[in-house]
């Protein structure tokens, strides 16, 4: 007999409608998964044996072919185990066909015991069923919050073997509700107010929130980089719906998103110095996403940016531009989206006091210069804003007065954002293309006389141009002025002047 039931797998971030079709025959014994499966997959065979066996089923003494459609794409992990197993029940005659699974999504891992485990990507598989007209998904019960995310889908938790066969034969269980959505976390964000001192530095990023510009923070040890860094993802708005969706989907394959709930705060990632180039831009034996995607509509802050290894900062020019990363393997290519702010901290030099007042380096002018030599031009001109963040004085530290929250700046980022996307739609003014900064970024006489001197003096590249015009695009957003003013255009140029000094 043949049986079909519908599953899902995942191929990137992206879920993809599987077929699973199980035929049972007259046959030497033999049990068989076709349809380009991985290990895991064909493991399943026997994790399915030993769970039909301890819940009172047996497996068939006959051939057992399961094929895995579409075939020409990688199957990989558990979670076909679920469909396989009712599959062999039902072509083998052990339950009747049931009209529940006919138009069903069903995924799962089996444990030996028959419990249904948790899977990675749920809530892309359930974007997918919906987006192929099916209103039904079963899946681990541990899954089932994510799942009924999705709108319009009927989410079903299982979790036993026993259980979803007594569902089949028209056994009642209780769909899952979708839990109701609280506004953003911002607990985990360092707020501005706490920073001392730093005004400077504090206004850098400000106008890089409001833009989405990359922001790269020099100054000696214990001066706050990190501590600024941290307040990025509070100056910035929650995600809209969309942005929330795609952002959780990614950490759903990562296996990240927990308790089911929806990321609905521009996430924050810090990875190591030490981070492997895999770990940062994704990939593996299975394509998984990292550290770049896990940022996407958040924060990328790479503390100690020079420590990192050469070939993973460079890795970083592509995203940087188009907001994607492509992973190619012998037989697919994996897109994962990467649309982050990058936070960089850097100290002037290996032990952090060159050219700092009261500062005794010890480095050598060999040494110096090999630190800077770590970080490219042409990551650097990728770089909107550099922002000085000097050693904080004794005063400044005991200072009492109420700094400004990042509540209260984040209400200027969003008024700002909001003038962007009535311009742009859902761009940023960082995302601009060159059609786009010729039409919104036009400049009066004496911002051009501005432009053109300092082009010189700070030898800008076209990019670098582009993405001041940008950067006095942002600040005149957040004083509301329609046009831009020479001293939006000053402030940031102001934003490269340490680039323009060599500091690099």
């Amino acid at each position: 007999m043949l049986a079909i039931l519908k599953s899902c797998t995942i191929s990137g971030y992206q879920g993809v409608l599987t077929q699973v079709e199980v035929d049972v025959t007259r046959g030497f014994p033999h049990f068989d998964i076709v349809g380009l499966a991985d290990t895991a997959v064909k493991e399943s065979r026997e994790r399915v044996r030993a769970a039909l066996g301890n819940n009172g089923f047996k497996l068939p003494a006959d051939r057992i072919t399961v094929n895995l459609a579409p075939a020409a794409i990688q199957k990989h992990g558990p979670v076909l185990d679920v469909p396989i197993a009712l599959g062999i029940l039902a072509a083998s005659g052990q339950i009747p066909a049931s009209p529940r699974l006919l138009d069903t999504v069903v995924v799962g891992e089996l444990s030996l015991e028959g419990k249904i485990r948790p899977v990675r990507g749920v809530l892309s598989m359930a974007i997918t069923a919906r987006k192929n007209g099916l209103s039904v998904m079963v899946v681990p019960r541990e899954n089932a919050a994510e799942a009924a995310a999705i709108k319009q889908l009927t989410v079903i938790p299982a979790s036993t073997l026993r259980e979803l066969v007594a569902w089949c034969l028209g056994r009642e269980i209780e769909p899952a509700q979708a839990r109701q959505e609280h506004s953003p976390d911002y607990s985990a964000c360092v707020d501005l107010a706490e920073v001392k001192g730093q005004q400077a530095a504090k206004r850098a990023l400000e106008v890089a929130a409001a833009g989405g510009h990359n922001i790269l923070m020099i100054g000696p040890p214990g001066s706050g980089k990190t501590m600024l860094a941290n307040c990025i993802p509070g100056l910035m708005p929650p995600l809209t719906d969309a942005q929330a969706l795609e952002v959780s989907q990614l950490y759903s394959v990562a296996g990240l998103l927990r308790h089911g709930r929806l990321i609905t705060a521009p996430p924050f990632r810090n990875p190591h110095h030490s981070a492997s180039l895999a770990g940062i831009v994704g990939g593996g034996s299975v394509p998984r996403p990292g550290e770049i995607s896990l940022a996407h509509h958040g924060v990328l802050f790479l503390d100690e940016f020079p420590e990192f290894r050469r070939e993973v900062i460079e890795v970083l020019r592509q995203p940087m531009e188009e907001g994607w990363i492509t992973i190619a393997r012998a037989r697919a290519s994996y897109r994962f989206p990467a649309r982050f702010l990058l936070a960089a901290a850097a100290n002037p030099c290996p032990c952090g006091y060159y050219g700092v007042d009261g500062g005794i380096c010890t480095c050598t002018p060999g040494q110096v210069a090999k630190y800077r030599s770590k970080l490219s031009g042409p990551i650097l001109d990728r770089i909107d804003i550099w922002a000085d963040v000097p050693a904080v004085s004794f005063e400044k530290l005991r200072q009492r007065q109420q700094a400004e929250t990042s509540a209260v700046v984040r209400q200027r980022v969003l008024a700002a954002r909001e003038r962007q996307r009535r311009r742009l739609g859902n761009k940023l003014n960082a995302d601009m293309d060159n059609r786009q900064v010729a039409q919104h970024c036009t400049l009066d006489s004496a911002s051009e006389e501005l432009l053109a001197r300092a082009f010189t003096r700070l030898r800008l590249s076209a990019r670098a141009y582009q993405r001041v015009l940008k950067v006095a695009r942002t600040i005149a957003d957040l004083a509301g002025r329609e046009k831009i003013a020479s001293e939006d255009v000053a402030e940031a140029l102001s934003y490269r002047s340490m680039e323009g000094d060599d500091f690099y």
